[in-house]
């Protein structure tokens, strides 16, 4: 069973990947946040975040945000000439700037752009691989149901499903039986993605579902990095080894941002959200996480991190 990193806009970018990949691995293929349009093009530091340069060593899927046929085609031809053959479609984002606008999880109620993309895809970009993220609905978890057929006459890679609607954000309760009947329905392999942050949760979804092709983990990945290596090993990283690898990929990142950003407030701004996803006082203790998150300065950064 394969296990794929989720995509996470502030966390997942490629000097995370790269390093992840290195220091922990167990990773069948990472998916890079989502490449957006504005004002009618591709946007720069997304096209960088996908350079082949940029990722080296790493299974990379890029991933694309469109309301439309026209926006999927810009997208498509960004990741194309950046020399990529598979492109993940953006069916799940459930942030409202996006949703308003017809993108993310609002085109599960429109099978019709779904369509038009098949159209593009098949007849302007035929040896791009095409696989799908989504969710099981905007509000009502059975509006799946109106796009299934959409999804199985495009013959994807795969289609990763978050068994939540849009409206629940990242929390509440997983439809898994709505998520039981999508497997059902589903032509193409299927990734369930949600709620896994040990070994032990992917090694259940695992027996409890065992025609998947895979799973996506997003937060518990960032959480504990260790996490597709420990299910892949079949053994549990330590507490104390576990905080050594944690900090040496933090180490890692931190020194690439000192050498390619200007100024204090561009390295905090892009490192401190490392700490977000660590529980307190489970392998770092309260105060050191709220030192990290709340420093004003690198030297206030620095004292914490080695204090």
């Amino acid at each position: 069973m394969k296990i794929y990193a989720a995509p996470l806009q502030g966390h997942t970018e490629a000097t995370w990947r790269r390093h992840h990949a290195a220091i922990f691995g167990g990773i069948d293929a990472y998916y890079a946040p989502f490449i957006r349009v504005e004002k009618g093009e591709t946007r720069r530091r997304d096209r960088a975040d996908i350079a082949i340069e940029k990722n080296p060593g790493v299974a990379l899927v890029p991933q694309g945000l469109f309301r439309d046929a026209e926006e999927f085609r810009l997208i498509a031809t960004a990741v194309t000439e950046a020399g990529h053959r598979a492109l993940d479609l953006n069916l799940g984002c459930p942030f409202p700037p996006q949703t308003r606008r017809g993108r993310g999880a609002a085109l599960i109620q429109n099978p019709q752009v779904i369509k038009e993309v098949a159209e593009v895809a098949a007849k302007e970009f035929p040896g791009l691989r095409l696989s799908v993220k989504t969710r099981l609905g905007m509000e009502n978890p059975g509006e799946w149901r109106g796009i299934i057929d959409a999804l199985n006459e495009l013959r994807l890679e795969r289609v990763a499903v978050h068994p939540r609607v849009a409206r629940q954000q990242y929390g509440g309760e997983l439809h898994t039986g709505e998520f039981e009947a999508f497997l059902e329905a589903s032509v193409n392999p299927v990734v369930f993605n949600g709620g896994l942050a040990r070994a032990t949760d992917i090694a259940r979804t695992a027996e409890r579902y065992p025609s998947l092709e895979g799973v996506m983990v997003g937060r518990g990945l960032l959480a504990r990095p260790s996490l597709g290596a420990e299910w892949r090993d079949e053994k549990t990283v330590s507490d104390e080894e576990l905080r050594e690898k944690i900090l040496a990929l933090h180490n890692a990142i931190l020194e690439d941002y000192t050498e390619t950003l200007c100024g204090d407030a561009q390295i905090l701004a892009k490192i401190k959200p490392f700490w977000e996803y660590q529980e307190p006082d489970r392998l770092f203790s309260r105060k050191f996480l709220k030192q990290m998150r709340k420093a004003t300065s690198m030297g206030k950064y620095l004292g914490a991190l080695n204090g």
